[in-house]
Order: C-alpha cells, then sequence, then structure tokens
C-alpha cells in the first residue's frame, strides 16, 4: 500500500491553476517568461570596389556620329476659318499672391483674382548621338522624335538586308547567309547616286527651269530625261510644264493620256480643289512623271501670258515637290521673266557645234546682265553631244569655258531612242543615257535649298 502523503506536506504544496477551494477560486501562478535566447547578430561583410570606368567611344566613331534632331511639324493655320475654341485659363483663387504683392500688405478680396504666371517657353532638344557616344547626357528629356528606327534597331546577320552583285549573292546563298561580302562597287555607287537625288526638301515646292536661246539642241529632251530621273528615285511628286510660247513637243515624249493642256489649267483653276481634279489634267508616264501640256494651236499658244503661267506654277506647287519648265526660245518672253522669278536653280541646255555653245554661253550674259547672277552661278550646264558636228569639236573645251562660269557641267550622250524625237521608255535607254539622267537629277537636287520660310 503506498504511503499517504502527511499534512504538512499538502499544506507546503502550491495550489494549482484554477481549483475550486471552498468555492472560491484559488488565484493563478504568476507567469514566467521563457528564458530568452542569445541568437548571434548577422555578419556583414563591405567590399570596396573600384567604380566602372565609362565607356569610351573610338574616335572614328564618335567624328561620324550624326546629330539627332527632332522635327517640328510646325502650325497650319485654316485658310478660310478657325477650326479650334480658345478658352480663357485664370489661375485660382486659392493660388498664393506674388511675392511683391505679399510685402505690400495689400488687401485681397475674394474677388480678386490673381494673374497667372506665363508658361516656360519649351526649348528644343539640345542633345545629339555624339553626345550619347561620349556619356554626356542632356539636362531635359528627349521627345519621342528621337525613338528612331535606325537608332533602336540592331543591325545584325538576321536583321541586315543581303548583299546585291552575282558573286556577292551568290557567297551570300551557298554560306546560308552566313558570310556577307557587302554589296558591289557598281550597286554601292548606284545607291549613292539614289542618296543624293533622294534629298529631303522642306518647305514648298522648287522650280527648275530648262532654257536656251536656241531651238534644236535637246532642251524639250533633257527636260524628259531629267524628270524621268527624279521621279524614278524621289518618293514625292514631279511635274513637267510645257511653257513654250509656241508649239511645244514635251507631252509627246510620254504617252499622252488626257488632251488637257496648260489652258484647261487656267480656266479650271477656280474648280480645282485637290490632286484628285489636276491629276486628271496630266499625263503620267512609267516613272510617276508627270506632264502637263501646252497648246497645241500656235495663234492660243501664244497668248499664254506670265499670269497664265502664275495660275499654272502656284496650282503645282500646291501638288508637287519639284516643277520643271521647259521654257520657250524667247527669253525676253514674259513668260521667261515669271519662270526666272520663282526659280530656284537652273539647266542650261548646250549643243555640241560652235554656235550652239556660243549661243547657251551668250544665255548666261543674258541672266547675269538682268540681275541673275546668282541662279547662273548656281546653275547646272547640259551638253548634249548627240547633235550634228559634235565629232568636229572639242568639247573638253566646251566644258572648261562653262565651268568658269557655272557650277557643274554634265554631258547627255547619243541615244537612239531620244533622236528618234517620239515616247521615250526610261527602261529601254541605254545605261550611260540612264547614268547622265541621274548624275543631271543629282546635281540639280543638291543646287536646291533644303528648307524655305
Amino acid at each position: 500500500m503506498a504511503d499517504k502523503p502527511d499534512a504538512e506536506t499538502q499544506g507546503e504544496r502550491e495550489p494549482r491553476d484554477l481549483v475550486p477551494a471552498d468555492d472560491e477560486l484559488t488565484p493563478a501562478r504568476p507567469f514566467e517568461p521563457a528564458p530568452s535566447l542569445d541568437v548571434e547578430p548577422p555578419l556583414s561583410i563591405a567590399v570596396d570596389l573600384p567604380p566602372a570606368p565609362p565607356r569610351e567611344v573610338p574616335e572614328d566613331e564618335a567624328a561620324v556620329a550624326i546629330d539627332d534632331v527632332p522635327v517640328d511639324p510646325g502650325f497650319v493655320a485654316s485658310p478660310t476659318e478657325p477650326t479650334t475654341m480658345s478658352v480663357a485659363i485664370v489661375a485660382s483663387r486659392l493660388a498664393a499672391l506674388p511675392a511683391d504683392g505679399a510685402a505690400s500688405g495689400a488687401a485681397t478680396t475674394p474677388d480678386a483674382v490673381p494673374a497667372a504666371a506665363p508658361l516656360p517657353l519649351s526649348e528644343p532638344f539640345a542633345g545629339s548621338r555624339r553626345d550619347r557616344l561620349r556619356g554626356e547626357h542632356p539636362a531635359q528629356p528627349e521627345p519621342a522624335a528621337m525613338l528612331t528606327a535606325d537608332r533602336l534597331l540592331e543591325v545584325n546577320r538576321k536583321t541586315r538586308p543581303g548583299p546585291e552583285g552575282p558573286w556577292q549573292r551568290f557567297v551570300y546563298n551557298v554560306t546560308f547567309r552566313l558570310v556577307n561580302l557587302g554589296d558591289s562597287a557598281k550597286v554601292r555607287a548606284r545607291k549613292e547616286l539614289d542618296h543624293r537625288i533622294q534629298k529631303q526638301l522642306e518647305g514648298g515646292a522648287r522650280f527648275v527651269p530648262v532654257l536656251t536661246r536656241k531651238g534644236g539642241v535637246g532642251k524639250t529632251t533633257v527636260t524628259t530625261l531629267l524628270g524621268m530621273a527624279l521621279a524614278s528615285a524621289r518618293e514625292d511628286r514631279i511635274i513637267a510644264i510645257d511653257a513654250n510660247p509656241d508649239r511645244g513637243t514635251l507631252s509627246e515624249r510620254v504617252t499622252r493620256q488626257t488632251r488637257s493642256t496648260v489652258r484647261d489649267v487656267v480656266h479650271k483653276a477656280a474648280s480645282i480643289g485637290g490632286f484628285t481634279d489636276f491629276s486628271t489634267l496630266v499625263s503620267r508616264d512609267e516613272t510617276r512623271l508627270d506632264i502637263l501640256a501646252s497648246d497645241t494651236d500656235p495663234l492660243l499658244s501664244e497668248a499664254f501670258d506670265e499670269n497664265d503661267y502664275n495660275v499654272v506654277a502656284d496650282l503645282s506647287a500646291r501638288f508637287y515637290s519639284i516643277v520643271l519648265t521647259d521654257c520657250g526660245t524667247g527669253i525676253v518672253h514674259s513668260v521667261m521673266r515669271a519662270t526666272l522669278q520663282r526659280a530656284d536653280s537652273l539647266v542650261i541646255v548646250s549643243g555640241g557645234s560652235v554656235d550652239e555653245a556660243r549661243l547657251a554661253s551668250e544665255t548666261l550674259t543674258w541672266l547675269e546682265a538682268n540681275g541673275y547672277g546668282e541662279l547662273v552661278r548656281n546653275a547646272v550646264v547640259a551638253l548634249n553631244t548627240a547633235t550634228h558636228a559634235t565629232n568636229l569639236v572639242k568639247l573638253d573645251e566646251i566644258e572648261a569655258h562653262f565651268r568658269s562660269r557655272v557650277r557643274e557641267i554634265v554631258r547627255i550622250p547619243y541615244d537612239p531612242q531620244l533622236a528618234a524625237g517620239s515616247v521615250v521608255s526610261w527602261k529601254d535607254l541605254k545605261p550611260l543615257t540612264r547614268l547622265s539622267a541621274r548624275t543631271l537629277a543629282a546635281l540639280v537636287v543638291e543646287g536646291l535649298p533644303a528648307e524655305r520660310d
């Protein structure tokens, strides 16, 4: 039998929590917190690394870096009436007064509205690609126009276009597009010439008259070749106007699609509201060159004067970027005066004979004497070597003479298709003829102003 605990031992035993005794609750044992655990603090290690060196851009790469300039589309006003509503913006009534007003202690009423501070004018973005390559960051944020495809797209083996040229293309295909030798020298020269012709022109149409004092030297032929070369390489619209006061033949160089002439444009000027209306009055060839014919009746064409040409030129400037004018041989005619007043550059056509070259030089003299000396210095002479007696004349001497007076000279070779005096097909011309026409187009575009107010 187990031993019973004595009464003294039971009295010294501590009472249990919440055990009833004599209808009363025995107080609970006080809470004793658990002993704290000693945890070591986390170990931190500091490593001093040298600062990353700035990226050094090679001098040759920084030297050819092209500045990215954002384009400001400008403001286009409505020609008739405003199309927007102006809303006056005033400052809040709770806005603080200017410092000078608060210092003077002037009393303010609830109706008094403080003048709104003028907004700061936005400054043009001054950052450039050269600055970014050198690690220099502009102080102001970049506009959205800076996100160009040339800047964002990375050129690699997959995105780089394949080369042009028989041998380059063969190596490119045989190596499964792993070896890209680049374009051939002939292709690079063609693309470089395209780039010169495709110069961007901002601020309205550019006018280029083609003239000479002697007929029969190929003025209309040069106008046709120049227009086709421009239209085949550029994305904008090109038009050639036959402003010959006599019977012009410019429209016979392309397949004629309409019987309308410059006279119809003058009569219908008030009803021409857009390019669709104007395009019904011109003929378009395979290169997208538009030609506006002159009157076929010599009696009517003689009445085509300065005012009529200004009407036609104003309408053409609305829809075309470059306007070529095939002028007549009479340089003292009123149409010639209106043509020269609008001219941005000149093309003087000279033949290969002695008298043709002398008359072309006299044309330059007349222009200089009548205040067009700047146009003469910026002019390009097209030396047509398909005229008679060209083989008997020293063409180098003719070129040396004109080189002292004008900016450039281009030889136009003989081509059977041009000698026929009929419709000219650009793709059927000899390669040398097309090259001469494209060279003439590049020189003419280089002499045109890129921007105009």
